[in-house]
């Protein structure tokens, strides 16, 4: 036994140690800038501290050749394990080899119900069916719907675009075989965060001129990812340096979910991947003068940059509609269902949705946008877990709950 404690003490005091060598090495990527008037500041921050602490070590084992940085950082997104819920009925399923799982109300209904399909966040690399399983029982629950969660693969295991692929065959299946479940066809929203928001909308432009089957009723996108061609509007600069997605974080992971080199991010950034041409031709979608004032106090124009041709190779990708939906033409925005925008005023993206949200309104298409003041990026996978959550969570959710239930 005196052994036992001997180990456990030593492994006890190397641990520490390494973290400390850790802190001490990195002790600028500790650094975050926590507004006051973000929700609860004091809970963000040593969020903060918990989740660099992880990413660094997942990136130093990653280095060493041990484990993928992507590996390590799942679990701490994975989520913990909910209750039986007395009042669904949940289903793992395939659609078309793509993993759902189906939540059902158990009381029985007098007509069809609408459908939702959740699409969740996560970069493309992480995130899981389980990781928003609070969010989709409840949004089932308070909905009155059926919700069908997608279990994409993520990258590097499984290459870009193989997750809006999937996205795209899940939402096919469930829009033809709609009426098994109880659900009404002419009744189905799709909703997604994050990068969730960013397959959804491509989703959703992709199925706009399918003629052979159901028309999508609305979409929620809730703090999407929706350009990138310009990394310097007026939310980078004002949340470059917010907890969870900061300025650095949205091109590093953009990078390794597309497969590229990610030594390209200070290039990405800056702009130097654009061409001068391309600017010039999405300027008057992707333009910090459409974005409204008071969303602008305190921006600075970025300097003037040097064009890499090198790099704009590297990252063509970025230039179609798949990781940037923003940049889809008229003709196809124009035929998209209703959509509901949901910002973060402390998100690196939140200009991304204004700016859809223009697009959008500009092409005639009815849009409800719900803006979260004291919100960031992140706050809805926080939802659900009771002192552990965050208002801003319960208010996200509530604003995509309150749509669906016009529809």
């Amino acid at each position: 036994m005196e052994l036992f404690y001997a180990l456990a003490l030593t492994a006890g005091i190397l641990v520490a140690f390494v973290l400390l060598v850790l802190i001490a090495s990195y002790h600028n990527s500790f650094k975050a800038e926590i507004p006051p008037d973000v929700d609860q500041p004091s809970k963000l921050r040593f969020y903060h501290w918990v989740y660099t602490l992880v990413e660094i070590l997942a990136r130093n084992l990653e280095s060493l050749g041990i484990l993928g940085e992507h590996v390590l950082l799942r679990l701490i997104t994975y989520g913990l394990p909910a209750c039986r819920d007395s009042k669904l009925c949940i289903k793992d399923l395939h659609f078309d080899e793509v993993p759902v799982r189906i939540y059902l109300p158990r009381v029985p209904s007098a007509s069809k119900r609408r459908g939702v399909i959740f699409v969740h966040g996560g970069c493309g690399i992480f995130g899981s069916i389980r990781s928003y399983e609070r969010i989709c029982r409840y949004i089932a629950r308070k909905s009155d719907s059926v919700v069908v969660s997608v279990g994409y693969h993520l990258s590097p295991e499984h290459k870009y675009p193989s997750q809006t692929l999937e996205c795209l065959t899940a939402t096919e299946h469930f829009l033809k075989t709609a009426e098994n479940f109880g659900v009404d066809p002419d009744r189905i929203i799709v909703l997604g965060d994050s990068a969730g928001g960013t397959f959804t909308a491509t989703v959703c432009q992709e199925l706009v001129n399918r003629q052979d089957i159901p028309k999508i009723r609305a979409q929620v996108l809730i703090y999407p990812f929706l350009q990138a061609l310009n990394f310097n509007l007026p939310s980078h600069q004002k949340n470059a340096f917010t907890p969870f997605l900061t300025r650095d974080r949205a091109v590093y992971f953009l990078l390794k979910y597309l497969g590229k080199d990610c030594s390209m991010k200070e290039a990405v950034l800056a702009g130097s991947h654009i061409p001068e041409s391309i600017n010039l031709k999405y300027t008057k979608w992707i333009n910090p003068d459409l974005i409204p004032e008071r969303f602008k106090l305190g921006y600075k124009p970025p300097s003037p940059t040097l064009f890499l041709p090198q790099v704009h190779e590297e990252t063509k990708e970025l230039l179609r509609t798949r990781p940037s939906p923003l940049i889809a033409e008229d003709a196809v925005v124009c035929r998209l269902p209703d959509t509901c925008i949901i910002t973060c005023e402390r998100d690196v993206l939140r200009d991304d949705g204004l700016l859809y949200k223009k697009r959008l309104e500009d092409n005639n298409v009815k849009v409800t946008w719900y803006h979260v003041e004291e919100g960031f990026h992140c706050a809805l996978a926080f939802f659900g877990y009771g002192i552990f959550s965050f208002p801003s969570s319960s208010k996200i959710v509530n604003h995509a709950v309150n749509f669906i239930k016009a529809y």
